[in-house]
């Protein structure tokens, strides 16, 4: 299982990949990677529980 910080980093690799695809010739690389790393906050904060509704229902282990 991933910790945190590796997840931060691949979700901000696979953005990389798509800024510099959509904006390599406008954007200066350091821009792009600052912009990578702040998507891939949104993502991991898109990740966690939310409070209400049916996302916040989990999963019950097995019972035996």
């Amino acid at each position: 299982m991933m910790n945190e910080t590796d997840l931060r980093d691949c979700f901000a690799m696979l953005s990389m990949v798509g800024l510099v695809m959509a904006y390599k010739d406008n954007h200066p690389e350091n821009v792009l990677a600052e912009r990578a790393y702040t998507l891939a906050d949104a993502m991991l904060e898109a990740r966690k529980p939310k409070e209400d509704g049916i996302v916040s229902i989990k999963k019950r282990g097995v019972k035996r």
